[in-house]
């Protein structure tokens, strides 16, 4: 049996409250439980329970247009406009948002009943108390206060009050205090089980967020100023990210970090896995869609060979992303592919994948690499025209233009993407180099259908089918070391601990293979900014994430908390040109997402009174 499926907190928990009634979603995770008896089934299995939280979990983890749009780094360059998301035209009823909001609360109820049937001491309650913080560190940083539950709910009871930040931060913190102090979670674990050293990283956060949102006092939105009125809160968020780091260095390359046959190394302190072998059932469907989603489109994969995503593109790098890495950083040749293989057609007109096209580079040796025609190659914004050109001098073997369609990409190209011009230099068929062209980063590259523009491959999965969009099986850091670093030095920075905060942000800069700064002010952004933006210290920081945790949907969160969102986005989007843009009709602006209007509906304890500033 299968009950109708809610959408609301209200309903949702009322609806999934007693499992004798076998609510939808629990079925989804649970098959065998549908003819069962609630309280038997998941008293004999509440690791059962586990599963669904996980399940959901990655329904949330992989939302990059709420996570990552409305922030400087990303753009859908083949629409007219970058989305609601962008634009701030967001409604409260709209279906992203909702299944966000809501899978949060299905996480926490599973979550508490992971408590209930486990019992209060066991590893099952320790994880489950772990999980439901985590599911509200989404929320608060997505929708501000919201309806707090810690109990596994039995009763059709609609009535879940609103709890402001000031009170739901100091519960939260004080669940995953205990937590950490007082339970028997293993100190350390990279294989997706929670830890005491990701209650740490998640204190961490949730310190630094309770700092931003209740001790500092915005001065002026649209300059992004404000004033700090709580230190030792910011202290604190600096000691649990000390504590989360848990003295690892950061000894391994970024590139090594990364590697698709290095999870769960060292720097990873929590993550979403997935397995593709133990996945029970059609493997092709059941991961997710990273592997695509940060990309420009290049034509029909099958065709071209190349990873595929929608025509729109999704998420591709704004115009600020092409310029953001500067000289000698070593991250942006492991946060893009730079170099695409071209991949021959067959009979019927289709690509090859794996050992030709996109894949080329995880399944060919270096030297089998240096015979196959390539079909884009990329340079940073700081290469100089020269020495692209002298480095293609090396490849003029590869540099061939393919002739009657041949192969997947039909006009083969160098460039040197910047994000303020982009120098290309098309393929002919003796492997020369046409004539230099100049072009504007949105007309000439990011638009073309065969020329997409930089492709993330921090999530690329050598085993996946280029047809699937579900087929990536990559698991999903959540928590990792070089992130507490930046999480320490932001707080660091607003303590006024200006030297500590410099040194964790050399430490993160050091092993990306850029020189060390010896003051805030010896940093020069390497992207242009108008008269009137004025980086600051905080801006070397928010640039040191974005280089660090790119395509790792944090974005409108960082922004969000540091009081920046206005400031970034009246300077860097394409589609904001002042505060007016981010605001309703009554000049409040829209610094959260709105709650979903099924919850003010359905929730006895809410009404339009709740709703968020700017909807």
């Amino acid at each position: 049996m299968k009950i109708q499926k809610y959408l609301t907190i209200g309903a949702l928990l009322m609806g999934a409250a007693t499992f004798t009634g076998c609510s939808d979603f629990l079925d989804a995770d649970n098959p065998s439980a549908a003819d069962k008896d609630g309280d038997q089934y998941f008293s004999n299995d509440p690791s059962a329970l586990r599963a669904a939280c996980y399940n959901y979990l990655k329904s949330v983890v992989t939302v990059i247009d709420l996570q990552d749009q409305s922030s400087d780094l990303y753009i859908n360059p083949r629409s007219g406009d970058d989305g609601e998301f962008s634009c701030f035209t967001l409604a409260t009823t709209n279906s992203t948002v909702q299944s966000y909001y809501t899978n949060c609360y299905k996480i926490i109820q599973n979550s508490n009943a992971m408590i209930y049937y486990a019992g209060e001491g066991t590893s099952l309650a320790y994880e489950g108390r772990y999980l439901r913080a985590q599911a509200y560190y989404y929320l608060t940083q997505m929708f501000g206060g919201v309806p707090y539950v810690d109990w596994y709910i039995q009763d059709a009871s609609r009535d879940y009050p609103r709890v402001a930040l000031d009170e739901l931060y100091p519960i939260l913190i004080n669940d995953l205090e205990d937590l950490y102090n007082n339970s028997t979670l293993d100190d350390t674990n990279h294989q997706g089980v929670a830890s005491k050293q990701a209650v740490a990283a998640l204190l961490a956060k949730f310190y630094l967020a309770y700092a931003w949102d209740c001790g500092t006092t915005i001065t002026s939105e649209a300059n992004g100023t404000y004033t700090v009125t709580n230190n030792s809160l910011f202290d604190s968020a600096a000691a649990w990210a000390e504590k989360a780091i848990n003295g690892v260095q950061l000894t391994m390359s970024f590139a090594q970090k990364w590697d698709f046959n290095n999870e769960g190394n060292a720097e990873e302190i929590w993550s979403v896995q997935y397995d593709r072998a133990g996945y029970p059932g059609d493997a092709s469907e059941g991961g997710h869609s990273l592997m695509n989603d940060y990309m420009g489109y290049y034509g029909n994969c099958l065709q071209v060979g190349q990873k595929g995503t929608s025509s729109g593109g999704t998420n591709n790098t704004s115009l600020k992303s092409l310029s953001l890495w500067e000289k000698g950083d070593e991250r942006f040749e492991a946060t893009f592919m730079t170099t695409l293989y071209n991949s021959p057609r067959d009979a019927a007109g289709n690509a090859g994948w794996g050992t030709d096209g996109y894949l080329a580079p995880y399944n060919c040796t270096e030297a089998e690499l240096a015979k196959k025609p390539i079909a884009c190659i990329y340079y940073p914004e700081y290469v100089t025209v020269d020495e692209a050109l002298a480095d293609l001098a090396t490849k003029s073997s590869q540099t061939v233009k393919q002739t009657n369609n041949a192969y997947g990409i039909n006009e083969p190209f160098a460039a040197i993407v910047g994000g303020d011009v982009v120098y290309r230099w098309k393929f002919n068929t003796d492997g020369s180099l046409a004539a230099m062209e100049t072009l504007d980063p949105m007309e000439g590259l990011l638009k073309n259908a065969s020329a997409g523009g930089l492709i993330v491959k921090k999530w690329d999965d050598p085993n996946s089918d280029n047809v699937t969009k579900s087929n990536c099986y990559r698991d999903i850091p959540v928590h990792h070391v070089s992130e507490m670093y930046l999480v320490a030095a932001e707080a660091y920075l607003l303590a006024n601990k200006d030297a500590q905060a410099l040194a964790k942000i050399n430490a993160v800069r050091n092993r990306a293979g850029l020189p060390t700064l010896n003051t805030f002010g010896d940093y020069e952004t390497p992207y242009s900014v108008s008269g009137t933006f004025n980086p600051t210290a905080l801006d070397l920081v928010l640039d040191e994430r974005a280089r660090e945790t790119y395509a790792e949907r944090t974005r409108f969160f960082d922004l969000r908390r540091t009081k920046q969102l206005v400031r970034y986005m009246v300077e860097f989007g394409r589609f904001v040109s002042s505060i007016a843009d981010m605001q309703n009709g009554q000049g409040e602006t829209k610094w959260y997402r709105p709650i979903p209007q099924d919850e003010l509906d359905m929730n006895l304890s809410m009404t339009s009174e709740d709703q968020n500033p700017g909807y």
